[in-house]
């Protein structure tokens, strides 16, 4: 059902929800159009509407290729909207639910085009603090690159910063997506530039591994990952690639590149790349450890709340999940530093080759006994052939005991 949106615009139909707003397909003078609709909550938000108005000349002066750009902000009634350039294509989250991962030319072309529009967003003196594979869209009439990439755009721009009032999170609270958030928001410091680099290094790492470095489990748990964890190495890349990786993922914001140098690094790299498949390589635990057992250290759901999905909850206090189940906005408070540092023991999420088990999983308890077993008996075999008889004790119900004597005992065989 066709709606007005100002006096200018008609949206005639959904083409995704999210949890701070609707996105559908327009049209205005100059043509088809893509406008997202906020929460007519937000709407209603002065403080916010104040702050929309004032992010209206940054917006719209925002011009590049690999820039979805803001034709129009619309303030009418209840009606908060942005109306942008329409895409024909899909989102990055999108392609990757399909394939799981990217071959490594391909990953590094997308990556090095949204590296292009952040360094132009940057130098505009606008920060995007909410890059990942859902707000990087894929054209798909724009010419093929490297690696049969279609043309990437950045969407989205001034959202996150919209609904950061200081209303709404003040200096205790954090808004963005778990998975990509820098080191320096989860402790509390203001946004800079440095923070895209870090989400964009983010979604690089997920688009050659299928999974993000820091991801999995409660939220808090992932927060807590980015301050205490080191990124695992991939395996398969050229080492050029893992620095470039390990450099934008440093948890000091002065040692990653900026967005202008990161593209033209990733540029460079293309050639190697060229003709190498998707990395084999399986995603790491199936959430049985340490954090699967441990209690969250804050921002626990509340009560009667359900599961979600990681990370799966609302941008801001009070907004109902997306319909759609990659929306991973988060509102929590700022840990203090005694939760950041207690989080860290064996935690550190190892990519495993593929074929091998999961680590708590029966195939991999299974093996374990088989390694107990083993030992048990070679064991059993050393004490007799030196003539002393004894039992062994292990710590698994399906371990051999050998052969008894006037009582003596060994230690167990762990």
């Amino acid at each position: 059902m066709a709606r007005k949106i100002g006096s200018r615009y008609t949206a005639h139909q959904i083409l995704g929800r999210g949890s701070a707003g609707t996105v559908w397909l327009g049209e205005g003078p100059e043509g088809a159009v893509a406008i997202k609709l906020l929460r007519e909550d937000l709407a209603s938000d002065q403080e916010l509407v104040g702050r929309f108005v004032q992010e209206r000349t940054a917006l719209l002066g925002l011009e590049h290729p690999n820039v979805v750009s803001v034709r129009d902000l619309v303030v009418d009634g209840n009606d908060l909207a942005l109306v942008m350039d329409l895409v024909r294509g899909t989102d990055l989250r999108t392609r990757l639910d399909r394939e799981r991962r990217l071959a490594p030319e391909a990953a590094v072309a997308i990556v090095a085009d949204i590296a292009d529009g952040l360094a132009a967003a940057h130098a505009a003196g606008v920060v995007h603090r909410d890059v990942k594979p859902e707000n990087v869209l894929l054209d798909m009439e724009g010419p093929l690159g490297p690696g049969g990439a279609h043309p990437a755009l950045l969407t989205d721009f001034g959202v996150a910063k919209l609904i950061d009032t200081p209303r709404r999170t003040r200096a205790t609270k954090i808004i963005g997506t778990p998975d990509y958030l820098a080191p320096e928001i989860v402790e509390g410091l203001p946004p800079r530039a440095s923070v895209d680099i870090y989400a964009l290094a983010t979604v690089l790492y997920e688009l050659l591994a299928g999974f993000t470095p820091f991801g999995g489990g409660h939220p808090g748990a992932v927060l807590r990952r980015h301050v205490t964890e080191t990124v695992v190495p991939l395996p398969g890349i050229p080492d050029e690639l893992w620095q470039l990786l390990v450099q934008c993922l440093a948890k000091a914001p002065a040692s990653r590149l900026r967005a202008s140098e990161l593209g033209a690094r990733l540029r460079e790299l293309l050639p190697m790349l060229a003709g190498m498949g998707p990395l084999d390589v399986d995603e790491p635990g199936d959430g049985q450890g340490a954090d699967a057992e441990e209690p969250p250290a804050f921002a626990a759901p509340a009560p009667g709340e359900g599961a979600r999905r990681r990370g799966a909850v609302p941008l801001v206090p009070g907004g109902r999940p997306a319909d759609s189940n990659r929306d991973t906005h988060t509102s929590m408070r700022v840990p203090a530093p005694d939760e950041l540092a207690g989080g860290a023991r064996g935690t550190a999420r190892a990519p495993r080759a593929a074929g091998a088990p999961r680590p708590g999983s029966a195939r991999n308890r299974a093996a374990a006994r088989r390694r107990r077993l083993a030992l048990a008996t070679a064991t059993v075999a050393l004490l007799a052939a030196a003539g002393v008889g004894t039992w062994i004790a292990t710590d698994g119900d399906d371990a051999p005991r050998g052969p008894q004597d006037s009582g003596n005992s060994a230690p167990a065989v762990p």
